[in-house]
């Protein structure tokens, strides 16, 4: 394994799916939000195309309702 390839955190290690969702989670979390957010979007809906999603939509509070999943293929 190259350095660029080796895992990073204990559960990369150990669960490679299990941190990807994790890290799917994180982005949408974070860095879709703030995109969300910023330009004042009312409805967003995203595919990675491997199998994770997530919507977004804004509630009538002005608050972000967040949705995202994963598929794993085994």
């Amino acid at each position: 394994m190259s350095e660029n390839t080796a895992p990073v955190t204990m559960e990369e290690a150990i669960n490679p799916d299990a941190a990807k969702r994790v890290q799917w989670a994180a982005f949408v979390e974070s860095d879709i939000v703030n995109f969300f957010d910023l330009h004042e979007l009312e409805k967003l809906s995203l595919e990675d195309g491997k199998g994770n999603k997530a919507k977004l939509s804004r509630t009538k509070d002005n608050g972000i309702k967040v949705e995202h999943s994963s598929t794993i293929i085994l």
